[in-house]
């Protein structure tokens, strides 16, 4: 398990978050933080960031993991290209690694793990076989059982779901993408919302069965599809098209180089589309003031830099 500990955007599980000043290239994505990759994922790009990596269980990454601190892959997940670290590195039982490992820090490594092409650690080795562990639990709790101590059975039981995984705290800064998700660079697939930070680059047409949210100054290089509402922030370019059923917000000097369909569509005088324009209950142009108080209002309903507000009220 996975907390977030402190951060600027408001975190939950149903949220794809692209951090501040990512970059989607051919082969990799460039970030900066700890990046989280949730179970039965899919990620057709490698993953280079100066954080942490930690991939959930059943996730299948194509390319290269490059990490300056520690790397930590769960059970049964695949790895397409090489993986470096510089810190530790945890794989989990049956972890595939098509590449070559190379790490600074100490290496844990499961049981019927498979790295092709070896590997090479600076730090201590040690193999793991949770077997036996298992074993023994089960072994201890059978002779409590005949000794009568169902107490203490309940006891350990209960110790033992107060402790099953580990609460780790990542960086204010973070690449998260929630389980069963696909990333890919021509289409991507997402079960909930869609939140792209500052001057982030990032290719491929995204199909979100929530909510797009795209902060200032960044570059969209295929088309948003949305079962619900998109926002797209100041000088936000978009090289594709926007398909929501609900609302399309689009801020001051914005750019989309295609068509525009919603239910609802609100265009900044100041922006610019160079496709057609379709909204079932109409098109509203918001002056730049007006667009501003709003967002306010939303920002403080969803209680998001309620302090930073205040404190821009009282000077």
């Amino acid at each position: 398990m996975i907390c977030v500990s402190a951060f600027t955007m408001v975190f939950d599980r149903k949220t794809l978050m692209i951090p501040d000043k990512t970059l989607f290239e051919d082969r990799v994505i460039r970030t900066a933080g700890d990046v989280v990759v949730g179970d039965r994922s899919l990620v057709q790009f490698g993953i280079k960031t100066d954080g942490r990596i930690f991939v959930g269980e059943h996730v299948i990454i194509d390319g290269d993991l490059d990490a300056t601190d520690d790397v930590r892959i769960d059970i049964f997940s695949s790895i397409g290209g090489d993986i470096r670290s510089g810190g530790n590195t945890f794989l989990g039982e049956k972890v595939k690694v098509k590449g070559r490992l190379s790490l600074e820090g100490d290496l844990d490594v499961g049981d019927s793990v498979e790295i092709e092409n070896g590997f090479e650690a600076r730090g201590w080795i040690n193999i793991r076989s949770p077997i036996p562990m298992v074993i023994y639990i089960f072994i201890y709790l059978m002779q409590l059982l005949k000794l009568g101590r169902s107490e203490e059975i309940e006891r350990i039981l209960q110790e033992l779901e107060d402790n099953d995984g580990e609460t780790i705290p990542i960086s204010e800064s973070f690449l998260f993408i929630p389980n069963s998700s696909i990333i890919g660079s021509q289409k991507s697939r997402v079960d909930c919302n869609l939140h792209v930070g500052k001057e982030c680059r990032v290719l491929g047409n995204f199909d979100i069965r929530g909510n797009i949210f795209v902060e200032e100054g960044s570059n969209i290089f295929g088309t948003l599809k949305s079962a619900g509402d998109v926002y797209c922030g100041k000088k936000v370019n978009i090289e594709g098209n926007i398909f929501a059923d609900g609302i399309v917000n689009i801020d001051e000097y914005a750019h989309v180089a295609g068509d525009v369909s919603a239910d609802k569509i609100f265009l900044s005088k100041t922006a610019s589309i160079d496709g057609t324009l379709l909204a079932k209950e109409g098109i509203s142009f918001i002056e730049p003031s007006q667009q501003r108080m709003n967002n306010k209002i939303k920002r403080f309903a969803a209680d998001i830099d309620v302090v930073d507000e205040v404190e821009e009220i009282l000077k």
